[in-house]
């Protein structure tokens, strides 16, 4: 990759603390790309990070664990690391359960994050980050989740409160903040976006507080679905779903340009039926109560306490435990497969419960919004690392040499995703004023990877593609010539030169 390229070629020429904080670089463009699972407290994030692996690894009730970052990470030897702020590491046994343990039994406020490594072949591709809530009372708990978003100011160890030597080849806390944070956010919000949901996005960082959350490399899902009330969300018909759905595209134009799009999901239901949490019994159990008079049923779905404490043949604790991995709308669902499909085995409405829980259509989105452009978010985030580590130098040559390697570097056409990536980020952040059609068009060219929806047109014959995109290149030249600002301009040679790359791949997808 060009990008590591050039911190190879620099690392010899800029000063030993910069070339440690160059070799950090290097790590994290070559795994995999780093994904925050962010939000308030109580929103559901670690269910939801349980559905994504496919594993309930991750504690969601709330305990000492989950005031703590954890980064869950591809390993060959399931294992669980609790990693101290001076950097002393301490292995971690899994609960019975095969959770992480919610109670760690040491004090926390001497560690910086958990480290879980899982051989998931989720992982592979993926490191997610699951954090702790923000809008907690626990001001330590805020601080380490703002920290990882928005890569504020590392605090030292007690032990450490010296000033480093000069020269020395570790990492000081500057330079490590410049290379601190995720590349990428799964923001989390359930019904109603707050002020500090715009601010937490705003202060989201990829590796420096100088890219901020965007269509590139942020998205958010409106969990805990099946928990709105369809009449209050007009046009929805008495439908959860649509009423979901409806309120997700509202939230979604509130939170953008931060992010790429808004989607409903159940995380209880998802987490349950993706991670093993749904068992032939559990669906033996849902079978019994399909067999039960329409009107009783009805009246036990009112609420979980009338349908735990209601007497019938299913013993009050299985129906508690339904409630626990499907909750009223689940149970509902499934009653109602399985009255559509009596014969239906156990497998077939676990998957049919996944369905209902909207994780697939996230994981679709992570894939077309950050699986595959990751190489691109990562470089992005690597040249933001290499431009603020060059600055915290305070060597004036050093950053100019830097800066001058970096022009070089974005002025070659294997580039051209890096300025892509960067015009996207000037628009969406309103760094350049552009009219709202033409905002949204660049956000549209840059926040995709299929080539259909870069151009507004999917599903399209590849003749009606590729005249559009010719059309399109001219008429972005022709802007970018005539009637641009210079800001304008610049972001209008980019997307010209987007366009006409799609329009060489549709010619020649070989190319």
């Amino acid at each position: 990759m060009s990008v590591a390229n050039l911190c190879h070629r620099l690392q010899p020429q800029v000063s030993a603390r910069t070339a440690a904080g160059f070799a950090e670089v290097l790590r994290r463009l070559g795994g995999p790309l780093q994904v925050a699972v962010a939000g308030r407290i109580k929103s559901g994030k670690s269910t939801l990070v349980n559905a994504l692996i496919g594993r309930r690894v991750a504690p969601t009730d709330v305990g000492e664990c989950t005031r703590l970052v954890t980064r869950f990470q591809y390993g060959t030897v399931d294992r669980v690391e609790i990693v101290f702020n001076d950097g002393r590491k301490q292995v971690l046994p899994f609960a019975a359960d095969g959770m992480i343990p919610a109670e760690l039994g040491i004090d926390i406020d001497k560690v910086s994050h958990i480290e879980a490594y899982l051989t998931n072949a989720v992982l592979q591709g993926m490191t997610v980050i699951d954090t702790p809530g923000l809008g907690s009372l626990d001001a330590a708990s805020v601080s380490r989740t703002e920290q990882l978003l928005g890569a504020a100011k590392h605090r030292k160890p007690d032990d450490a409160e010296e000033e480093d030597e000069e020269g020395s080849d570790e990492l000081d806390d500057t330079s490590r903040n410049a290379v601190a944070g995720a590349e990428a956010v799964l923001y989390v919000v359930t019904q109603g976006v707050r002020a500090d949901d715009q601010q937490a996005l705003a202060a989201f960082t990829a590796a420096t507080a100088s890219r901020e959350a965007g269509p590139v490399n942020a998205i958010a899902v409106l969990n805990k679905a099946d928990t709105i009330a369809p009449e209050s969300v007009e046009g929805s018909g008495g439908d959860v779903w649509k009423a979901a759905t409806l309120l997700s595209e509202k939230q979604a134009a509130t939170l953008k340009p931060r992010i790429a799009d808004v989607l409903p999901v159940i995380g209880l239901i998802a987490e349950s039926a993706e991670s093993g949490g749904f068992s032939s019994p559990d669906a033996e159990a849902l079978r019994q109560l399909a067999g039960m008079d329409d009107d009783i049923l009805e009246t036990m779905l009112i609420s979980a306490d009338i349908f735990t404490s209601w007497e019938c043949d299913v013993a009050s604790g299985i129906r508690l435990r339904l409630l626990e991995k499907l909750d009223l709308f689940g149970v509902r669902y499934a009653v109602e497969a399985i009255r559509a499909e009596p014969e239906i085995t156990a497998g077939s409405l676990r998957r049919k419960l996944l369905d209902a829980s909207g994780l697939e259509a996230v994981r679709q989105r992570l894939s077309i919004v950050f699986a595959a452009r990751a190489d691109g978010i990562k470089a992005a985030a690597a040249l933001a690392s290499v431009t603020a580590l060059a600055h915290a130098s305070g060597d004036p040559a050093e950053r100019q040499r830097v800066h001058d390697a970096i022009e070089v570097l974005l002025a070659k056409p294997e580039a051209h995703q890096l300025r892509l990536l960067e015009a996207l980020t000037l628009v969406a952040s309103g760094a350049v004023d552009m009219p709202e059609d033409l905002s949204e068009e660049v956000l549209r060219v840059g926040s995709n990877a299929d080539i259909g929806a870069q151009l507004g047109k999917p599903g399209a014959p590849r003749a009606e593609l590729a005249a559009h995109a010719l059309e399109r290149a001219g008429w972005w030249r022709s802007f970018a010539s005539f009637g641009a600002t210079p800001a304008q301009s610049r972001v209008a040679h980019v997307v010209h030169r987007a366009y006409f790359l799609i329009w060489q791949q549709i010619r020649d997808p070989q190319a």
